[in-house]
């Protein structure tokens, strides 16, 4: 006869600091496409007996519409550092204490007290990273050390440049290259980033989500992008570089976090624990070519360790960018649906 622990039993082991608790059952997770390890999943999957079915989304925005709207039938969503704190005052996240659980040790200490949930109330890092530029310095030799090249490009670049269509990156990305303050409300300052960005559009060829793909064809020369996926692209082309631009970036995380509603709630809290763990962190790494925020080197493959994708230029400090207020998100709103007319 099989021992099955219950679900408040689930929860005990868990705050006791025990890792062989065994569940069954299931586990829903809405995620963004292409960013899960298939080794951690089968990982967990065989650990706790609990099959994991997945679902992609796009941009925070895709992920907030279908959770907002109730009964998604979702455990665990994946947001960004900014979207988190919304999150909670909507009510919308259950309180799983991740920051009591047995494997919260690992957590690296910079990412201990964060402004989107200091000390881990209600979410788990997953991946980390800045929102730059990737270049192939085969096909463009010219200075790449700019948000220029996407907003005021040189000739031989215009018609060959992607940007992903995530409204708050963009918003930032121009933000930094005209040198205004982040999330301004200052009525010139946003008539400045509509104008720059409506100017800069005609020099897009596209906007896309699909940057490795866009790069490694070489269907464009530069884009906006993540440095994990640039790291993936650049290991199949090597002539392909990420930008640190000189006027600024953006850094984000990315966390677990369970619905209020989740219908399994106990697999869920399993879960964010599970990828605390150093060699899961790694994993997840390994398979995305990003930063965590886990105490995990030692799992780490080699040419993380020196990837110019995650490893900055000296003196590069993380700007981990907060929500803007919800006035300047609405203007930036309305510059965005002009932007995408």
């Amino acid at each position: 006869m099989k021992n099955l622990l219950t679900a408040a039993a689930v929860a005990a082991a868990i705050a006791l600091g025990g890792t062989s608790a065994q569940a069954e059952g299931d586990l829903h997770i809405f995620i963004w496409g292409d960013y899960t390890s298939p080794q951690a999943i089968k990982k967990f999957e065989e650990t706790y007996k609990v099959k994991v079915t997945m679902d992609n989304y796009d941009s925070n925005d895709q992920m907030l519409a279908k959770v907002k709207a109730g009964g998604s039938g979702y455990d665990i969503v994946v947001p960004s550092s900014y979207v988190v704190p919304s999150m909670i005052s909507d009510g919308l996240l259950a309180k799983t204490e991740p920051g009591q659980m047995s494997n919260a040790k690992y957590l690296r200490p910079e990412f201990v007290h964060v402004y989107w949930d200091d000390g881990h109330h209600y979410s788990v890092p997953w991946q980390w990273g800045t929102t730059a530029l990737t270049v192939n310095t085969d096909l463009y030799k010219g200075p790449h050390d700019s948000w220029s090249l996407i907003f005021n490009p040189p000739d031989e670049l215009k018609g060959k440049i992607n940007v992903v269509p995530e409204m708050v990156d963009v918003m930032n990305a121009t933000s930094f290259y005209l040198g205004l303050p982040v999330c301004s409300d200052n009525k010139e300052d946003l008539k400045k980033i509509s104008d720059t960005l409506i100017n800069a559009k005609q020099y897009w060829r596209t906007m896309d989500y699909g940057v490795i793909e866009k790069m490694v064809s070489k269907d464009v020369t530069v884009t906006m992008n993540w440095n994990g996926s640039s790291f993936r692209a650049r290991l199949q082309v090597p002539a392909i570089t990420y930008v640190y631009p000189k006027e600024g970036l953006a850094s984000w995380m990315d966390n677990v976090v369970v619905l209020k509603d989740a219908p399994n709630l106990e697999n869920a809290k399993l879960f964010q624990n599970f990828i605390m763990e150093p060699e899961v962190a790694a994993m997840l790494s390994t398979f995305a070519r990003y930063d965590n925020g886990i105490q995990s080197a030692d799992f780490m493959p080699a040419d993380m360790k020196t990837a110019p994708e995650i490893v900055p230029p000296a003196g590069f400090k993380a700007n981990f960018v907060p929500a803007c207020s919800q006035a300047v998100m609405e203007i930036y709103g309305k510059i965005w649906n002009k932007l995408l007319k």
